[in-house]
């Protein structure tokens, strides 16, 4: 079975988001080589990688170098607001919607660019993953959403079951506080 991972926010080329995400690198080149190897290191020619948007700024041939050099065969891809160029890859990526609903060992997971308050099934245990952010929205312990971009996860693509652990961690927090126990009732 292959593993299963999800990113976003690559900005691959993008010499200013160095500045705007305060990226710990020098120069563009070595945040593209950083991110490249630690995505190669992780999914393998087999996995299943979701890339919830924003792949590189510039051409689309530039785009298809940077796509070139990643390991992983079978990328479904969520287009992000930088995306225009890449989109015209239909041959190197699967493209999914601006959002789609999938499952992943029966969990329901919603996947989308931008992060979104309530989703289809939001309180009925689906998850929400998204990107473009750059991990600057506030981490909220009992939400089922998460940002899975570069930025929140040392620039390295986040394994479902990473993810997975988690969310149980959400699940559990938010039991606690929706069915507090009797004793700390009367404290």
């Amino acid at each position: 079975m292959p593993n299963i991972w999800f990113t976003a926010d690559f900005h691959f080329g993008h010499s200013n988001i160095i500045r705007y995400c305060n990226r710990p690198f020098q120069i563009v080149e070595e945040m593209d080589r950083t991110i490249l190897d630690r995505l190669n290191d992780s999914a393998k020619a087999n996995d299943i990688l979701y890339f919830l948007g924003d792949f590189c700024i510039g051409s689309k041939a530039k785009a298809l170098e940077y796509r070139k050099q990643i390991r992983c065969k079978k990328i479904f891809a969520v287009p992000g607001n930088h995306d225009k160029q890449i989109r015209k890859l239909t041959e190197e990526f699967s493209w999914l919607s601006n959002l789609a609903e999938i499952s992943i060992h029966g969990q329901p997971v919603v996947i989308c660019h931008y992060a979104m308050r309530v989703w289809n099934r939001s309180h009925h245990g689906a998850w929400h993953l998204y990107g473009h952010s750059h991990g600057n929205l506030p981490d909220t312990p009992t939400s089922l959403s998460m940002d899975v971009g570069v930025d929140t996860h040392d620039f390295r693509p986040w394994h479902f079951d990473e993810i997975s652990a988690l969310m149980s961690e959400r699940v559990k927090s938010r039991a606690v506080l929706e069915h507090p126990s009797q004793s700390s009732i009367h404290d």
